[in-house]
């Protein structure tokens, strides 16, 4: 299954706020994603309480996996992103 490792951009890591607006985004695809931080099992990133159990800081290396590659892009930039700004 397609993934990309890619460092978390919100300044307080996935909190609430950045959670919610991944999960929405990925809800709204209809597409299977998973984030996961290394050594960590694979979480639903349509769930905003599980990607918060990541315990992702800025900066953390996150590893989204999608068999859809626009979804795919989508998800790793809204990580990328600081979503707090």
């Amino acid at each position: 299954m397609p993934s990309t490792t890619v460092a978390v951009g919100s300044s307080i890591g996935l909190h609430a706020r950045p959670a919610g607006i991944i999960a929405e985004a990925v809800v709204a695809s209809g597409v299977p994603v998973t984030l996961s931080v290394d050594g960590g099992e694979p979480v639903d990133a349509g769930s905003a309480l599980m990607i918060m159990t990541l315990g992702a800081s800025q900066g953390a290396e996150v590893t989204v996996t999608c068999e859809d590659e626009a979804v795919l892009d989508q998800v790793t930039k809204l990580v990328a992103t600081d979503l707090d700004a």
